[in-house]
């Protein structure tokens, strides 16, 4: 590792090194990871290492960038918010990587790389000319990313998918909503934004694999449906191993085996209230309905109490809704008990708490402000170095890295085949 940490001895001298103000190289400043990705999910699992150091380089075409760059609010400046995040800590290169010249250039940086991230449909690499077969015979210890729809083999292979799709899929969508109403949709790009993050941990997986010997350069195919549809997971014990169907149940939770919910206090607070044992049950009971609520020999235990969820629920729903927020909050402290309020975006961003912690962070001459890196580490935490840059900004430090002179660069940029940053002269 490039940093003082290489020469602290002991856990005491790396704390010391970590709380210090010095700049420190990331854990992960080695890592070289080319992006072919576009939209939210490739783009993200490269986002989330860049925040610990990994050198990334974003490829778009020249005349055709990536959509984040334009999707949703703008800032003051006029760029899309969505992409300072997305775009953030990385390089941006203009490539026409599919034509010959191209992909020769492509070839250049694989060579040196460690990663590869994509998110086309199946078959758009091979069509181009850069399968796996391809990448790994330019560089057989690459690991390569294949993010898609439904992934790159099986009968819906070549089904054109979106987030919400596999949103649907999942069977995210069902579970959420009330019993007599529609399936919905999350608040956020549930589908994408796991792909992001799973494929960060596939990619962290692979190089461990690498690193140990275990294996060399491997893909790793990711659907966009599979990362939900594992976090999800235990609907699909529930019904196969004890032949329970979840269903969406509106302010409670769909299997409902433990008491809590969704409540609106009398002052219009939106808390959830939650138990996940039957020791803090019983306080919660004890809370909302004092000894007699909470020694009824229906609750015991959770078992007996998730036969009677309808009476807990009503329970805490009239305590709670004939109480103002701070009424509440006060008695469940005094209990041990847990009522957390629903924060808005605007409360997010000014909560005590996510501020201590550093979770919203900006960097110098910037307005908009973004989510941190997480997780937090204690000797090597992640940094925002930089927001989303303009198309091309780094085209020509990048190829003049690679051995190409103003002259040759000038002559891509004319043939269309690069795009330099607009207004910036070689």
């Amino acid at each position: 590792m490039r940093s003082d940490f290489a020469f602290a001895r002991n856990r005491t001298t790396i704390r010391k090194l970590a709380k210090s103000k010095v700049q420190m190289s990331g854990p992960l400043d080695q890592l070289k990871i080319i992006e072919l990705g576009h939209v939210i999910a490739g783009p993200l699992a490269a986002a989330l290492l860049s925040d610990f150091g990994a050198d990334v380089i974003k490829i778009e075409a020249p005349n055709r960038t990536d959509m984040m760059r334009d999707l949703g609010p703008k800032a003051e400046d006029g760029v899309g918010v969505w992409w300072k995040t997305l775009g953030r800590n990385k390089k941006t290169l203009g490539l026409d990587w599919k034509s010959d010249e191209g992909r020769d250039i492509l070839r250049k940086l694989v060579e040196d790389a460690d990663v590869l991230i994509e998110n086309f449909r199946p078959g758009v690499l091979e069509r181009a000319g850069v399968g796996p077969d391809v990448l790994h015979d330019w560089n057989p210890d690459l690991v390569v990313l294949r993010v898609s729809g439904y992934g790159q083999d099986g009968p819906m292979r070549d089904v054109p998918a979106f987030g919400r799709a596999a949103e649907a899929m999942s069977g995210l969508a069902h579970l959420t909503g009330f019993p007599d109403g529609p399936p919905m949709h999350p608040g956020f790009p549930a589908a994408d934004s796991t792909t992001g993050l799973m494929g960060a941990l596939g990619i962290m997986i692979a190089l461990f694999a690498r690193e140990k010997g275990i294996a060399r350069g491997q893909v790793v195919d990711l659907a966009v449906f599979e990362a939900l549809l594992r976090l999800m997971d235990y609907p699909v014990p529930a019904l196969t191993g004890a032949n329970l169907s979840p269903r969406r149940n509106g302010l409670r939770q769909p299997m409902d085996f433990a008491p809590g919910g969704m409540f609106r206090t009398s002052d219009g607070v939106w808390l959830t209230v939650s138990a996940g044992s039957a020791e803090t049950a019983h306080r919660l009971l004890r809370a909302v309905g004092g000894d007699a609520l909470a020694d009824d020999p229906r609750f015991a235990t959770l078992g007996e109490m998730s036969q009677h969820m309808t009476v807990v629920f009503d329970a805490i729903n009239d305590f709670v809704t004939q109480h103002t927020a701070k009424e509440v909050e006060a008695v469940f402290a005094r209990h041990d008990a847990v009522a957390s309020r629903v924060l808005s975006v605007e409360e997010i961003a000014t909560n005590e708490q996510i501020r201590h912690r550093g979770d919203i962070v900006s960097v110098a001459g910037e307005q908009t402000q973004v989510i941190g890196p997480v997780p937090h580490l204690s000797a090597t935490p992640g940094q925002l170095r930089w927001l989303g840059r303009p198309p091309g900004a780094d085209s020509q430090s990048i190829l003049r890295d690679l051995g190409f002179d103003d002259e040759r660069i000038a002559a891509l940029c004319e043939a269309g085949l690069v795009r330099l940053e607009r207004g910036r002269a070689l």
